[in-house]
C-alpha cells in the first residue's frame, strides 16, 4: 500500500530536528531505522504530516565507556545485580543493532545486550534498525525493551525544553506507549556495568526472523556458588516488559545447581495474564514463560564457565 502524503526532512543537527518536532507536535513522527514506522504508514495506521529522519545526525551514533565517581543513576535508579554504581556503557540512539552486536566493548561490558541485538530480525533489519527506535516504539514483543529493563538501563532524552534521564522501570507506559513527550526524542541509552554477573536473553520463536512469542532476560549477581540477587524480565506476556518477581525472590540466596534454577523458573508464570495470539494461547505463553526462563537461567550460569 501507499502511505498518505507527508513532508520529509533530514536535518543535520539534533537542534534542528528538535525545533521542527516542537513546531509540528503530534503531526510529526521521528524516523530512526524505519522498520516500524514505515509499515504503519503504508497500512494507513499512521499518517504523520511530517517525517523527521534522524539518520544524518552523527552525534546520535556512538558506543563508549563512561566512568563516574559516586554515580547513583537517574532519579535514584535501582541498578541491576552486581553494579558498582560508577561505570556505564553509553550507546547513541541511532546506533544500529549490527554495531551493538559486533562491538567488542559491548560484548565485554554488557554481553547480554550484544547477544540480544544479534537475535533481532535478519541481517538487513539489524543493519537499519536502531536501539533508540526499538525503545521508543515499545513493542511488547520486541527483544530490546525487556533487555533494557533487565539491565537497569537509563534512557537519555531531549527536547527544546531541555534534557532528562528516565529509568527503564519507568519508561514503558503501555503497549506501544512510553513516557516520551510529543516533542521529545531519545538521544542515547546508558547501561550500568555490573561485576560478578551472569547474563542471558532467551526467546522462543517459530522461525529465525520472527518476533518473540515469549522471551526472558536474566541478570544474576553471583558469589561463592550462590545467587545474591537476580532480575528476570519477560517479553511478550503483557503490554510492557514484565518483571518475574516470584522468580527473583526464589533465586535470592539459591545455589547455581540445576534443581535450584529449575524450581525458581517454575514461578515465572505467577501472576501472568498474557494476551493470546495467533501462534500461542494464554496458557501456552504461561508454560513458555517457565520453560524459557529456565533456559535463560541455565545459559546465564554457563556463560560464567560453571555447569548447573
Amino acid at each position: 500500500m501507499i502511505p498518505a502524503a507527508f513532508e520529509y526532512v533530514a536535518p543535520d543537527s539534533l537542534g534542528e530536528a528538535l525545533a521542527r518536532l516542537n513546531q509540528e507536535g503530534d503531526d510529526a513522527k521521528i524516523l530512526a531505522g524505519g522498520h516500524s514506522l514505515l509499515p504503519l504508514m503504508k497500512l494507513r495506521l499512521a499518517a504523520p504530516e511530517l517525517v523527521i529522519d534522524l539518520g544524518r545526525i552523527a552525534e546520535l551514533r556512538y558506543i563508549r565507556r563512561a566512568v563516574e565517581q559516586g554515580a547513583s543513576g537517574a532519579g535514584g535508579a535501582t541498578h541491576p545485580p552486581g553494579h558498582s554504581g560508577s561505570e556505564f556503557l553509553e550507546i547513541g540512539a541511532m546506533t544500529p543493532y549490527a554495531e551493538i552486536e559486533n562491538s567488542p566493548l559491548v560484548r565485554e561490558l554488557v554481553p547480554m545486550l550484544a547477544q540480544a541485538a544479534g537475535l533481532v530480525g535478519d541481517a538487513q533489519v539489524r543493519h537499519r534498525g536502531t536501539i533508540g527506535g526499538a525503545l521508543a516504539h515499545a513493542d511488547p514483543a520486541g527483544d530490546l525493551p525487556s533487555v533494557f529493563v533487565a539491565l537497569g538501563g537509563i534512557a537519555q532524552t531531549e527536547s527544546v525544553r531541555g534534557r532528562r534521564e528516565v529509568n527503564a522501570s519507568d519508561f514503558f507506559a503501555g503497549m506501544f506507549e512510553t513516557v516520551l513527550e510529543p516533542d521529545e526524542v531519545i538521544t542515547g541509552v546508558r547501561f550500568p556495568v555490573a561485576t560478578n554477573r551472569a547474563q542471558h536473553y532467551e526467546k522462543f520463536r517459530r522461525r529465525m526472523c520472527d518476533w518473540a512469542i515469549v522471551g526472558s532476560s536474566v541478570t544474576l549477581e553471583l558469589a561463592n556458588g550462590h545467587i545474591n540477587a537476580a532480575r528476570v524480565v519477560l517479553t511478550n506476556v503483557g503490554p510492557t516488559p514484565m518483571r518475574a518477581e516470584s522468580v527473583e525472590h526464589a533465586l535470592a540466596g539459591a545455589g547455581i545447581d540445576q534443581d535450584s534454577l529449575a524450581r525458581a523458573a517454575e514461578c515465572a508464570a505467577d501472576g501472568l495474564n498474557p494476551t493470546p495470539e495467533l501462534n500461542a494461547s494464554a496458557e501456552y505463553k504461561q508454560h513458555l514463560a517457565c520453560v524459557i526462563t529456565k533456559r535463560a537461567l541455565m545459559s546465564a550460569i554457563r556463560t560464567t564457565g560453571s555447569s548447573p
